[in-house]
């Protein structure tokens, strides 16, 4: 029994000794499993650090910003077509949200045009060929892949102008005299029309392509003052040759020896029979034909498609997206003169009959429908 005693107590000691060493063991595994995750923790802090310090300045900042998309029609893309992707497509450019708003504004006056001219029954006031006539009133501008379809009275001076000056003819806007301004001689504004067939297509496929519009009516009361009663271009044939040839086929008031009256104008342009004094008047008609007759929405698929009515924001747009908006500027815009005026239209059709205005309105309805302009029940009924 004596000699069991210390035996036994030397098992229990070493089954002791035995059990400590697997706690430390295990107290050790511990701890290296903690430092492991303490320094994967402190890795993932700096590495957030070190991706806050070096992130680009322009495209981070304490406004919540967005990137957008915007969107154009598919016309064919050609190799190394850049302006008209098949699907939206970020700009790469970054805008404040107060901004949000303007790409999809874009892109629903696009498909509210592609909406329309699948519209069979506006086909007649919607669609027109790409004729001569078309091509003259777009300008090219080859060096910045550019395409401007004019359409007079919608603030369309302004626009030779930036596309003067990124033709190189003039090095600011403030230097091009206005008497070259629409001087195509002088200008170094190409027409479309100058170019060959195949460079027609080639261009019309790949180049970024724009024009501006207005309400219609309002259109023709600018076009009505500014050639047959201010005529501040002096240019004589408006009132000398083309209004006696409305008065003399219009004017009910046969004893009525004013001039020409809006009246008069309005109810030659509602005439169905009208090409037959257009065809007199030749190219001075581009004052106050329709917006398909000009540009040809239907069948030239455009970039952008600005308003008068919101040019603040509209042209600022129109350069980002053509990327010439570090080139050139718009030119100041007074206050209040793109506002649509209610109150001028009403005036101007004052005692014009409801049948001439409805007339009026059946040949101007596809500008109406194509750009999302309300029709004026207030004049037709």
């Amino acid at each position: 029994m004596k000699n069991t005693h210390p035996q036994g107590s030397a098992q229990t000691l070493a089954g002791r000794i035995t059990e400590w060493l697997k706690f430390d063991n295990m107290h050790h595994q511990w701890l290296l499993l903690a430092a492991c995750f303490w320094v994967i923790f402190m890795f993932m802090v700096a590495s957030k650090f070190i991706t806050l310090t070096f992130k680009d300045p322009d495209a981070y900042s304490a406004k919540q910003e967005f990137l957008l998309l915007t969107a154009v029609p598919d016309v064919g893309k050609l190799p190394g077509e850049k302006h008209f992707p098949e699907e939206l497509k970020p700009t790469g450019k970054v805008l404040s949200d107060s901004r949000l708003v303007q790409p999809l504004v874009y892109m629903e006056r696009l498909e509210l045009i592609r909406n329309v001219c699948r519209d069979e029954a506006l086909k007649n006031l919607s669609h027109t060929a790409v004729s001569k006539f078309v091509l003259d009133r777009i300008f090219v501008c080859d060096k910045h892949k550019i395409l401007f379809c004019q359409t007079p009275k919608v603030g369309n001076t302004q626009w030779k102008k930036v596309l003067i000056v990124l033709n190189g003819a003039f090095p600011s806007i403030e230097e091009i005299p206005e008497n070259v301004v629409h001087d195509h001689e002088k200008n170094g504004l190409p027409r479309l029309s100058s170019f060959s067939d195949a460079e027609i297509q080639k261009r019309l496929k790949t180049y970024f392509k724009f024009f501006i519009v207005r309400d219609p009516f309002e259109r023709l009361i600018s076009a009505f003052k500014d050639k047959f009663v201010h005529n501040p271009r002096f240019e004589p044939w408006y009132r000398h040759e083309i209004a006696p040839g409305i008065i003399r086929k219009y004017r009910r008031n046969r004893t009525e020896t004013r001039g020409i009256q809006f009246e008069d104008f309005v109810r030659y342009l509602g005439d169905p029979n009208h090409r037959w004094l257009d065809l007199q008047f030749g190219d001075h008609i581009i004052h106050w034909v329709t917006y398909v007759e000009l540009c040809a929405p239907c069948e030239i698929k455009y970039s952008v498609i600005g308003h008068h009515e919101t040019l603040e924001d509209d042209a600022p747009y129109i350069l980002k997206e053509a990327g010439i908006d570090h080139l050139v500027s718009y030119p100041t815009i007074p206050p209040g003169i793109t506002v649509y005026n209610r109150t001028k239209v009403e005036r101007y059709f004052l005692g014009i009959s409801k049948r001439d205005i409805r007339r009026l309105y059946a040949r101007f309805e596809g500008d109406f429908k194509l750009f999302g302009y309300q029709k004026p029940d207030f004049l037709l009924n």
